[in-house]
Parts: structure tokens; C-alpha cells; sequence
């Protein structure tokens, strides 16, 4: 990883710079909405309230070391709260905020999804 002044250069998706600023941190924020993995298990628990690890994995139908990476993201960035029941670890919605901007990101949707779909540009990060 290299330091080239404030910024710091490695290469993780949310590499911030030394002394993030308020704009830097919301689109971390939203970058973390970004990933469609992430999203479905944040849907998931808004319809079934609470899972545990396996739960979510039978429901993605991925793999445990890969929902686990994204349980991860979502709970060290806040979003997720955990609850162990051994041998499990339970998730829910941390704030239920999280699941109103998922909900204004659908309506949102609803008029711009032929936009949404045709773009190119925000898959390479414009």
C-alpha cells in the first residue's frame, strides 16, 4: 500500500484518505449497498427479521466463507447486529433506516430501470 499525501492508495473497494471527509464516507456508505449479495441478505432479514449464517447461505445459495465476507462488510460498517445461539450466530437489521433507503432505492427504480439497466458507465465507476 502505498501513501502519496492524504490519500492512501491500496487496492480495497473503500480506501479512504488519511482524514476522510463527510462526501467520502457517504459514498462508503453507499458503496457498501452496492454489492447485490449484500443487498439480498439485507432484504432476506427485512422479510424473516433474524437468520443465522446457514440460514442465509441455503437461502443465496453461495457459499459459506463468501455470505460470511458480506456479513462481515454489513456488520463492521453497521449494519447488521448479531446475536449468538450456540452454535449460531443470528443477524438482524441494525437500523431499521437501512431498510426505508432500500425502499426509496426501489421506488426510485420503479421510474428509472431502463436507465438503470442501460448504463454503463457505473460498473466501471464512472
Amino acid at each position: 500500500m502505498a501513501d502519496t499525501g492524504s490519500v492512501v492508495f491500496d487496492r480495497s473497494p473503500f480506501a479512504l484518505s488519511e482524514a476522510p471527509t463527510e462526501p467520502e464516507l457517504v459514498a462508503k456508505y453507499f458503496r457498501v449497498l452496492g454489492d447485490p449479495t449484500r443487498v439480498r441478505i439485507l432484504e432476506l432479514l427485512r422479510h424473516e427479521g433474524e437468520l443465522s449464517v446457514s440460514e442465509l447461505v441455503g437461502r443465496l445459495a453461495q457459499s459459506q466463507p463468501k455470505v460470511s465476507n458480506h456479513l462481515a462488510c454489513l456488520r463492521g460498517c453497521g449494519f447488521v447486529h448479531t446475536r449468538r445461539d450456540h452454535p449460531n450466530v443470528c443477524y438482524r437489521v441494525a437500523d431499521e433506516r437501512v431498510l426505508q433507503i432500500l425502499a426509496v432505492g426501489r421506488a426510485l427504480l420503479a421510474d428509472n430501470e431502463e436507465h438503470v439497466a442501460a448504463c454503463r458507465r457505473a460498473e466501471g465507476g464512472c
